[in-house]
């Protein structure tokens, strides 16, 4: 109770922070078809996760602890967290403390050395990002399934050896099995729980065993053998694949390029671990230079030899250094999916937080073990303790402070747009427009394509009195060289309609609005992107109802609603003309939709798939449109009811948008 007391006195400054950056990616989905109060609300919440195909919805269902609507309070979701990690914190002192008495430790060692190893990991500054990342709750959840299912099969094995064969085969089933299953219901990663139980068993358990368990014991570990080529076999094709096609979607770098860099990542990882300071990077790490090749950076050959040897030296020590062993092994385990193969982004902190887990034990049972200056020892580690105490409750206290937290990251990455976009942000609703305009205007010329950084500094420009001719040209050049057009870009050229048509900011005008239109149209990556045509030509139809040219914003719409026929998209569609008083053309947008085949929605193996069947058992749509349509019709104006619908332009572009005056 003392540790966890201590974590949790750590950690408590930074309860006061509020929502970042994926939050809002994820748990608008909390309001997004009203508030979870019944059943059907509960099955569109819980098939509405979209990351990994499984969707994570386990991590989905844990945000209903902490509300069932939206917007809502960020303490309760931070609090949870923070509970969630000192639970993960008691599991490992309960697994170290087994796996101590399981490698032949004294009682009172194995003890204390779990107790001082659990209480390392769960005070670490290096989680702090992890644990106070409301989102991140998806990194927690399957090492907290981990532990329980890793417990409950040693209890099974220990069953086995003591005769009880039904019991223990049911433990270590169930455990696996069922462990494995939530644990990657909760993020993709929670698949590698077989590889932690296959190292258990070879590196500390097998060569310990005095007489062999009962056969069905290694028929249970055979099994495990399955998930584990699967998912060996599933990093291989990812390699392969993308080996072949240039740079992925949204990324700056080819796969080989990742493969070069992330031996690199790895190490640094390792230093921050073990040489801990109290603020990092961070949430920002897209500054960390790609490796082009095994001498570019320099460092590239030799942390890939490092790395190499590092794993060589682990197996080679698995009989004389058991522990170790299995402490460095089961790290690079659990790096496998998300440093390897698979095009995620290169570097993130809490990729760390399951891999780690027993990486201090060890080092723990060094310190507490008698023998020779074991008092300088048992000091040591209380001075270790401490001082990732007071780093933790340093770094915590900026995660509760967004704006000092907003400073200190662009202060620890300069060259990280992101970094700096979200500063800019902070001190603009700080109203420091001057300190934003002087960091963003010079990192937009050493980044030309960074899109965040453009759109930031024609903020700051509206706020200090006016778009110069100079800012407007880069951000058109930032839009059609980009590669990370998203719902955030769109968004900002639909509000940016808005504030030209209404004339709040000198030098965005309505031309200087389609001038950045078009230019995001004409970025070559467009081409290959039917999500985002059809954003694109939305911002035409918004653009044309701006102009007050309510046909020509039904032709973009409608040609935007046939690059992908989704009733969510006809819907918006359709109010936004209802809005500007076309309930006439709202009512034939609605129309065109219902014109269009529709393919009975399927169970597939992705949680997108699965929520479109929810939503078509429901007839969730349908009822959302005959609502929509009812109310159109009941405010259809008189000059509008024998308006025929337009015929369709067969190729609507934006050229067709009148110049703006």
């Amino acid at each position: 109770m003392i540790a966890l007391s201590a974590i949790w006195l750590a950690y408590e400054p930074g309860l006061a922070g509020g929502f970042l950056f994926d939050d809002f990616a994820n748990l608008p989905s909390l309001g997004a078809t009203g508030p979870i109060d019944n059943g059907p609300a509960l099955a569109r919440y819980l098939t509405s996760g979209i990351a990994d195909p499984t969707g994570r919805p386990i991590t989905v269902a844990s945000f209903l602890i902490d509300a069932q609507n939206w917007p809502a309070d960020p303490l309760s979701f931070k609090r949870t967290n923070l509970l969630i990690h000192l639970l993960n914190v008691t599991l490992l002192a309960f697994l170290l403390l087994a796996l101590g008495r399981r490698s032949g430790l004294t009682d009172k060692l194995a003890h204390n050395a779990a107790l001082l190893g659990a209480t390392v990991w769960g005070i670490h500054p290096f989680f702090v990002s992890t644990t106070l990342y409301i989102v991140q709750r998806e990194a927690m959840l399957p090492v907290t399934f981990t532990l329980a299912a890793l417990l409950a099969w040693l209890t099974g094995r220990d069953r086995l050896a003591k005769g009880q064969l039904a019991l223990g085969i049911a433990l270590e089933l169930t455990g696996l099995g069922l462990g494995t299953l939530l644990a990657t219901l909760s993020k993709a990663n929670g698949a590698l729980l077989p590889f932690y139980a296959l190292l258990i068993e070879h590196l500390l358990l097998r060569p310990r065993d005095t007489q062999p368990l009962p056969r069905a014991h290694y028929v249970v570990v055979g099994l495990l053998w399955l998930p584990a080529l699967a998912v060996i076999g599933y990093l291989i094709h990812s390699a392969v694949t993308l080996l072949g096609v240039g740079k992925p979607f949204g990324r700056d770098w080819t796969e080989a390029q990742r493969l070069l860099t992330e031996p690199r990542v790895m190490w640094d990882y390792l230093r921050l671990l073990w040489l801990p300071r109290p603020f990092t990077t961070g949430l920002f790490n897209d500054q960390f230079r790609v490796s082009t090749s095994l001498l570019q950076p320099w460092t590239t050959l030799p942390a890939l030899l490092g790395i190499f040897a590092l794993i060589t030296m682990a197996w080679s020590l698995r009989k004389r250094a058991p522990l170790w062993s299995l402490a460095f092994l089961f790290f690079f385990a659990g790096h496998l999916i998300e440093s390897t193969s698979v095009a995620l982004e290169l570097y993130f902190e809490h990729r760390n937080y399951l891999p780690a887990l027993l990486l201090f034990w060890p080092l723990s049972i060094w310190l507490l073990a008698p023998g020779k200056i074991q008092h300088s020892r048992i000091a040591l580690a209380l001075v270790i303790v401490c001082g990732l105490g007071w780093m933790t409750h340093e770094r915590a206290k900026v995660w509760g402070n967004t704006t000092e937290q907003a400073v200190l990251w662009a202060k620890l990455n300069p060259e990280s747009p992101r970094a700096q976009s979200y500063a800019a942000q902070i001190m603009m609703a700080n109203n420091q427009p001057q300190w934003t305009q002087a960091r963003l205007r010079p990192l937009l010329k050493q980044a030309p394509s960074e899109i965040q950084i453009a759109f930031n500094l024609l903020g700051t420009d509206c706020r200090l009195g006016g778009v110069p001719p100079a800012d407007l040209e880069a951000t058109r050049q930032a839009l059609l060289s980009t590669r990370r057009l998203g719902l955030l870009s769109f968004q900002w050229l639909s509000d940016a309609i808005v504030q030209a048509r209404n004339k709040e900011c000198s030098g965005l005008t309505m031309l200087a609005v389609k001038s950045l239109i078009d230019a995001a149209w004409d970025n070559p990556a467009t081409r290959n992107q039917a999500n985002w045509q059809q954003d694109i030509l939305n911002l035409r139809g918004q653009y044309a109802l701006a102009e007050q040219q309510p046909h020509s914003a039904y032709q973009h719409f409608s040609a935007a609603l046939l690059t992908q026929v989704k009733p969510a998209v006809a819907l918006e569609q359709a109010a936004t003309l209802g809005s500007a008083g076309q309930q006439k053309l709202a009512l034939c947008q609605l129309e065109l939709w219902e014109q269009q085949p529709k393919e009975k929605a399927r169970i597939g193996f992705s949680m997108p798939s699965l929520h479109e069947w929810v939503l078509q058992k429901q007839n969730y749509w349908s009822h959302e449109i005959i609502s929509l349509k009812a109310a159109l019709q009941r405010d259809l104006p008189t000059n509008q009811r024998n308006m025929n619908c337009p015929t369709l332009a067969p190729t609507p572009v934006l050229a067709t948008i009148p110049n703006a005056h």
